[in-house]
């Protein structure tokens, strides 16, 4: 903890209200509430409190934050969305892919409407339903629509302009509305039956598919009537998510909190149209936060992302215990980009169905929770813990906190690059990644580039603006290699005036060398220690190779639409000249000066790059 942090947490008021926590660049990466701000921030910054893998982390990339005091706990919650909504930390969003849920759209003010997948809610008067997600694609829902009713599926408000109708209506598909071949009130009939299947009606549905079916099979249209039983095996799929204790007209969320204690888990069981269209479970970062903070923060993310909250939603206290969230979810709601008619209601089902499915949605919680504490277990004994004994094993003064290690990368001495990449508490940190171009070394010399870059490494430490990963010193440095690459690497260290540890790792034996002493260290393959050691060592490789054939590919394809200028030619200006910026510069004696590169190929590359 720094000076900054510690004197902010010493002088933190007792107010309520929302704390945001900041890394190096500046960046917001975490945003919380909280009804006592001196307790709930100072509690991140206590060392010994038992922190899961995820807060320490969060807690590691903090350089400051700063706190809004707000009137009550409404204002809190209120701001603490807003701010989540605008800086999206890193630490706070559920759904990090990006993700947003898909939707079937039905515009009924279009005079013969189309059914659309959407992922983008607009209040324009349409219908949605959904969300779709756990294996219920909306497309093949629509696409058994379309074999049920004759809808169009052209694209537009206003149909087409056709002299005859397209394939679609010669199939059966469709009932060519744009050519007048159905009636505006038979065709909405149409739409109101296929409404009716979404909302979980699939009765008739079914019916009229199995005629179809049987009719093209008795026409030995066998590939068509196919395609029809596949339907109806979909059909059979979604019945199995239907809750026969619910009528098909409920729509409803359900979430449910478990927590060990040090670890927390919500878990949300969404029912569509009496159907449970999926659960989804999603880690809460700090497990000291109080339940319902920790479900009335989840809730607001959870619906503004999905878009359309149901009017009711289960959980398991009382609406009244909870007003400042039950505000907020209908001020969102009807803040909405599509309005809801009707007001949300939390509801404490205590028996009944609704009580049933609270209990599946309170068993999921503690099945993910189960899962993602031993996935931290794991995940911790190949960071943090393989941190801890990669230090006791090579007898670091320090714990490995920051390690760094450097790897080069030429062919034949063309193009020599090396990389840096840094592991933090035995994870990538990858905004921390340097790549170096070789500039004093000629030729494939692997020990005069790794002393080039350690040295213009260590030359970066004292430099202002100090850049966020020069300017941290490591806790430990590796290097791809043995004991050459490692002394040459030790001795430009030297120079520059420090002495961080260092040790060297050999691809072939897997072998730990260390400086000042002559035998390597031995790590058995099975320990996490090694594991991460060669996490780093293949990881900096991979960086190294990556950004010497950019190099390559970006010379190459230069260089390739010049005529006559072929691989070999290509090749020996890359020996010669070493980067494409000095064979721009060449004049048309340098060039062909060249063995391989006669007059006319001179001229053609001068011209080339002092032409355009």
């Amino acid at each position: 903890m720094n000076e900054i942090i510690k004197d902010k947490v010493k002088h933190l008021p007792k107010n309520s209200g929302v704390y945001i926590m900041e890394n190096v660049n500046g960046e917001v990466i975490y945003v919380g509430k909280a009804v006592n701000l001196k307790n709930r921030v100072s509690q991140y910054f206590q060392e010994n409190k038992n922190h899961t893998v995820k807060v320490r982390a969060m807690v590691s990339n903090i350089a400051d934050f700063r706190y809004i005091i707000t009137k009550n706990e409404y204002e809190a919650l209120a701001l603490e969305n807003n701010l989540i909504k605008r800086y999206q930390p890193y630490y706070n969003i559920l759904l990090k892919d990006g993700k947003s849920y898909p939707y079937i759209k039905i515009d009924m003010r279009e005079m013969f409407p189309h059914f659309v997948i959407t992922r983008k809610l607009k209040k324009d008067g349409s219908k949605y339903f959904g969300p779709y997600f756990a294996g219920i694609r909306p497309l093949d829902l629509l696409e058994t629509i379309n074999l049920a009713y004759p809808l169009r599926t052209c694209s537009g408000a206003k149909l087409p302009k056709r002299q005859r109708p397209c394939l679609n209506y010669d199939l059966g598909l469709c009932s060519a509305p744009c050519v007048g071949k159905i009636t505006q009130n038979e065709y909405l009939h149409y739409v109101q039956k296929a409404i009716d299947f979404l909302k979980g009606n699939d009765n008739e549905v079914r019916d009229i598919l199995e005629q179809k079916m049987q009719r093209f099979a008795d026409l030995e249209q066998f590939e068509t009537a196919i395609n029809y039983r596949d339907k109806l095996q979909m059909l059979d799929r979604l019945g199995s998510h239907t809750l026969a204790f619910l009528p098909n007209t409920t729509d409803l969320d359900v979430f449910a909190y478990a927590s060990n204690g040090n670890t927390a888990c919500v878990a949300v069981v969404s029912v569509r149209g009496g159907r449970s269209v999926g659960v989804e479970c999603f880690h809460v970062l700090d497990a000291l936060i109080p339940e319902r903070e920790a479900l009335s923060a989840i809730m607001l993310q959870y619906y503004d992302t999905v878009g359309i909250a149901p009017k009711e939603i289960v959980v398991n206290f009382d609406e009244s215990d909870a007003p400042e969230l039950v505000q907020l979810l209908n001020v969102e709601h009807k803040n909405s980009e599509v309005f809801g008619n009707g007001e949300i209601h939390l509801i404490n089902a205590q028996k009944g169905d609704k009580h049933q499915l609270y209990l599946m949605a309170q068993e999921n919680a503690l099945l993910y929770l189960d899962k993602f504490v031993e996935d931290e277990r794991r995940k911790e004994d190949m960071t943090v813990g393989a941190v801890t004994n990669l230090g006791k094993i090579l007898n670091l003064p320090h714990r490995p906190s920051r390690m760094e290690c450097y790897d080069i990368s030429n062919i034949s001495g063309v193009f020599s690059v090396a990389s840096m990449v840094v592991f933090v508490e035995g994870e990538p940190r990858k905004s921390h990644y340097r790549k170096f171009h070789i500039k004093t070394v000629v030729g494939a010399n692997d020990f005069a580039s790794m002393r080039e870059v350690i040295t213009r490494r260590f030359n970066e430490v004292n430099k202002e603006p100090k850049d966020p990963s020069f300017g941290a010193v490591p806790d430990l440095i590796v290097v791809d290699g043995g004991k050459g690459q490692l002394s040459n690497a030790y001795e430009a260290m030297r120079a520059c005036g420090y002495n961080v540890p260092m040790v060297g790792l050999a691809k072939q034996e897997e072998e730990v060398f260390v400086v000042g002493q002559s035998q390597p260290v031995i790590i058995p393959r099975t320990y996490t220690a090694l594991k991460l050691l060669q996490r780093i060592r293949d990881e900096s490789h991979r960086f190294a190779i990556t950004f010497h054939k950019s190099l390559r590919n970006k010379v190459s394809s230069v260089l390739e639409d010049i005529d006559g200028i072929g691989p070999t030619k290509r090749k020996a200006l890359y020996d010669h000249f070493k980067s494409i910026d000095a064979i721009s510069k060449a004049s048309v004696e340098e060039l062909c000066s060249i063995k391989s590169i006669n007059q006319k190929d001179a001229r053609a590359i001068f011209e080339y790059f002092h032409e355009k």
